[in-house]
């Protein structure tokens, strides 16, 4: 142990250990799934996959099959070369900037039809299992179509979504009315509900594939029956001007021939080294540069100034992400060539300049750096509140006109004003007698290894329920990831059709020796790889255990424009939990942190499995927060 803060004398879970599989995810009956599928025989791939199609099912408040993914994996066979899979798709065809201004917009709204990118999570899924899985389809689905079909508890934040949502989907989204809301009413919580729609649809995928000869080719055709039968339903559906969250009626642009068009794919990880570690992240596209950006600024720092249960190490640590968003918020995107300057931006060069930039203040300015020989974009409009012409009522959920329902991934509510910081429960708003706030759509995680050393994290999300109505016949709807993009050309994250939306979706897995060690992740938006360095530094360098890490106190910066409409900021924002304590909290505000209070146990939604490449003892952890997550294993 450094000398760093000790950890709690007692974890609100104990640290699974074992030698035969470990899961951990951000519900119980998905990782109890994915258990289930090792007990019996199969990979870690296998495991993940039977995991994530229950999570469509049981979290549909976080995430569903329209929505995307993206995961970071090595094989037994390549334990050294960790690969994206990238669940991703672009934008379609007919987004383009000048539509949507044609249609009165000045930002990708955060709910609807035109937020859509491509759906890419199923097909990624798919993918995975045919070249790296064992298992046949009909039973790695088997999990999933049970609970769509014979039914699941619904969960508290279901109907707390729900209830915020109801004024919306009696008036505008009358297909999701009809979904989820029987005899025109939420359900309570621990009511067993269904999806016999989607269970119908995974049945016929999987059929699709019953004639073929082998195993790749069946999941090959049930790959290109899910694009057959979602692209149709979905054309058919859009075209139908519908609520989005700027308070007007729209029509989508996604067409079958998106879909159609779209496969899933592998990448080579994007990897730093810290302290002896190798960490492994998506490329530019995804915001998982940034928490590499990130350790490498704080690599230079001592040991003191990385601990983030004391003054310093928070002020530092905050500081530092302040700068790699930046960066992220000006540099990263999806180009059609190599014009992300992401090999400087993760140099040693380059984070020993800004290094020199962390002073003893917190800084309210956004500072994003400049790279030898380019023009450094211009920043992205720094608003801290967002004015909408749309009259109360209009919005999805909002009845003053504010934020919008199926917007965003955060997970607490927060009271600075900024959209930066999450929210999962409904807002209050004192002239409203009932839930009609804004809610917002969330993020779901997975992490599995096996016996024999395959290691895969995965961040499901989007298509969340109240991000768009359900389209009929499929039993799901479209998920909001355009909302990352900008209308404004000079951005490299601007609407472009053919290009993938710069997600927040950041998975994670560290290498000791060439060898993986941990898988970990966690929903959150733009908070996901805030809370992931935590966990990071306090195992690698301050000696936790991966449990102590999760419990351990939080805190995030919202001193950058949110990722989510309505991409607005707080200079100087500064988001912990009140467990850090009285003293470093005050201190923190004397250093100029605009510091709001989420509650004792508000931030993260961690979950991480392990491994020892010496002995072969695999482990795994998961966040007591929102009593919803869990690990398994032996």
């Amino acid at each position: 142990m450094t000398s760093f803060t000790p950890p709690a004398a007692h974890a609100t879970r104990p640290d699974l250990r074992g030698t035969f599989g470990m899961v951990g995810s951000t519900h119980w009956i998905a990782t109890a799934s994915a258990q289930a599928v090792l007990e019996r025989g199969g990979n870690a791939f296998d495991a993940a996959v039977a995991g994530a199609f229950v999570l469509h099912v049981v979290e549909p408040h976080l995430n569903g099959p329209g929505g995307d993914m993206t995961g970071v994996f090595v094989t037994a066979e390549e334990p050294g070369a960790p690969r994206v899979l990238v669940g991703q798709g672009p934008a379609p065809a007919g987004a383009t900037i000048e539509h949507y201004r044609s249609e009165g917009l000045d930002l990708v709204p955060g709910s609807g039809a035109l937020a859509a990118a491509v759906p890419g999570s199923v097909d990624a899924w798919l993918l995975l299992l045919r070249d790296h899985g064992t298992w046949d389809l009909a039973d790695v689905l088997a999990f999933a179509v049970g609970y769509a079909r014979d039914g699941h508890p619904l969960l508290e934040r279901v109907a707390g979504t729900l209830s915020a949502v109801a004024g919306l989907f009696r008036e505008h989204w009358p297909t999701s009315a009809a979904h989820w809301l029987p005899d025109g009413e939420v359900p309570a919580p621990g009511t067993v509900v269904t999806n016999p729609e989607y269970a119908d649809l995974l049945d016929a995928v999987v059929a699709a594939g019953s004639g073929a000869a082998t195993r790749a080719e069946a999941i090959d055709l049930a790959r290109a029956a899910w694009r057959e039968r979602v692209g149709a339903a979905v054309e058919a559906f859009v075209a139908t001007p519908h609520r989005h969250a700027d308070g007007g009626d729209h029509a989508g642009v996604i067409t079958a021939a998106d879909i159609a068009g779209f496969e899933a794919s592998y990448e080579d990880a994007t990897t730093v080294t810290f302290r002896g570690y190798t960490v492994a992240k998506t490329g530019a596209w995804g915001q998982g540069p940034a928490l590499l950006a990130t350790l490498k600024i704080l690599e230079g720092f001592d040991d003191a100034a990385l601990d983030p249960s004391t003054e310093l190490g928070a002020h530092t640590v905050i500081e530092a992400q302040k700068l790699a968003l930046a960066d992220r918020d000006v540099w990263y995107g999806d180009p059609a060539s190599d014009d992300v300057p992401l090999t400087y931006l993760l140099s040693e060069e380059y984070a020993a300049v800004r290094r020199a930039l962390v002073g003893d203040a917190a800084s309210h300015e956004l500072r994003p750096g400049d790279v030898p020989g380019r023009t450094t974009p211009a920043l992205p409009v720094l608003r801290t509140e967002y004015a909408t012409s749309a009259p109360a009522g209009s919005l999805p959920g909002a009845p003053g006109g504010g934020a919008a329902a199926g917007v965003g991934e955060p997970t607490v509510q927060v009271s600075t004003g900024s959209t930066s910081g999450p929210v999962v429960e409904p807002v209050e708003t004192p002239d409203s007698p009932e839930h009609t706030g804004a809610t917002r759509g969330d993020t779901c995680h997975i992490d599995v290894v096996d016996r024999w050393g395959n290691m895969v994290s995965a961040t499901p999300s989007g298509g969340w329920l109240q991000s768009s109505p359900t389209v009929p016949g499929l039993g799901f709807c479209l998920g909001t990831r355009l909302q990352m993009t900008w209308l404004d050309e000079a951005s490299p994250s601007a609407l472009t059709p053919g290009r993938r939306p710069r997600t927040t979706l950041t998975p994670t897995l560290v290498l000791r020796d060439g060898e993986p060690v941990i898988a970990l992740g966690s929903p959150g938006g733009d908070q996901q790889d805030q809370w992931q360095l935590l966990f990071l530094l306090r195992v690698l360098v301050g000696g936790y255990t991966p449990q102590q890490a999760i419990d351990a106190p939080a805190l995030h910066t919202t001193s950058f424009p949110g990722s989510f409409w309505p991409r607005t900021w707080t200079p100087g924002g500064a988001v912990v939990e009140d467990r850090l304590g009285d003293d470093v909290i005050a201190a923190l505000e004397g250093r100029g942190h605009v510091v709001t209070r989420a509650g004792d146990w508000a931030l993260g939604r961690l979950s991480a499995v392990t491994r020892d490449p010496a002995t072969g003892l695999l482990g795994a952890a998961a966040n007591p927060r929102g009593a919803q997550g869990y690990a398994a294993g032996r």
